[in-house]
């Protein structure tokens, strides 16, 4: 049998003839987004982050050892390289929540203080942004609703920018200038900033509309209450 699978940085899927051969070791940054992003579409998990209620999967199952927590298993023992089951937690889902909640929370009040209602395109710097599907970071909500055409990686942002100063004067002095007039916003002093985080916590938000998800996410996924 052949299985398909992808590389980090690459787009096209690739096929392999022995995946008896194909041993999991863990998850990666990026990676953990994607599974929770699929948890998500597939409705084993609900917009709050926790288990569905109609989920019926036998991969949830209570932590051995604390049984008040749940785990989602990812990859059982015989599967992988470490000889033990690779797992995603609720709690580790509690964590992406708050970091994505952060980041939409951000994006939603320099859009307010802007004056605007949407955004026209996004670039996701650094490693992680290179890694990163745009497909399954909309899907989370990392970012507010977008044509994922406008998507799109940059990569090492601030290195390509250094480079850039050192070559040209002008770039430089431009630079300078930004640095100077560049305007900080402390998010946690803005008006309704609690009431926007909790809200930005759900997948991929409690409120927010997200027409570009349309026929990435089941309907029934996509609005459920």
């Amino acid at each position: 049998h052949e299985v398909d699978y992808k590389v980090i940085g690459r787009e096209a899927w690739l096929k392999y003839s022995k995946p008896e051969e194909m041993k999991t070791k863990g998850i990666c940054g990026s990676g953990i987004l994607d599974v929770l992003a699929e948890l998500y579409r597939s409705g084993v998990v609900a917009k709050s982050g926790r288990v569905s209620k109609n989920q019926k999967s036998n991969r949830w199952r209570k932590k051995p050892d604390n049984p008040r927590q749940k785990e989602f298993i990812i990859a059982w023992a015989n599967e992988t390289s470490i000889g033990k089951d690779v797992v995603i937690t609720q709690k580790d889902i509690r964590q992406i929540q708050l970091g994505k909640g952060a980041l939409y929370t951000g994006c939603k009040l320099m859009m307010r203080r802007m004056g605007i209602d949407k955004v026209d395109k996004i670039k996701i710097a650094g490693a992680f942004g290179t890694h990163v599907a745009k497909d399954k970071a909309l899907i989370m909500g990392l970012f507010p609703d977008c044509d994922l055409e406008d998507v799109m990686s940059v990569g090492n942002a601030a290195g390509d920018g250094a480079r850039v100063v050192l070559l040209d004067r002008d770039m430089r002095d431009e630079a300078n200038w930004i640095s100077r007039n560049v305007e900080y916003i402390e998010l946690t002093v803005e008006k309704d900033f609690e009431q926007e985080f909790m809200e930005s916590m759900q997948i991929p938000h409690m409120k927010d509309d997200f027409p570009h998800l349309e026929g990435l996410v089941p309907e029934e996924i996509l609005h459920q209450k």
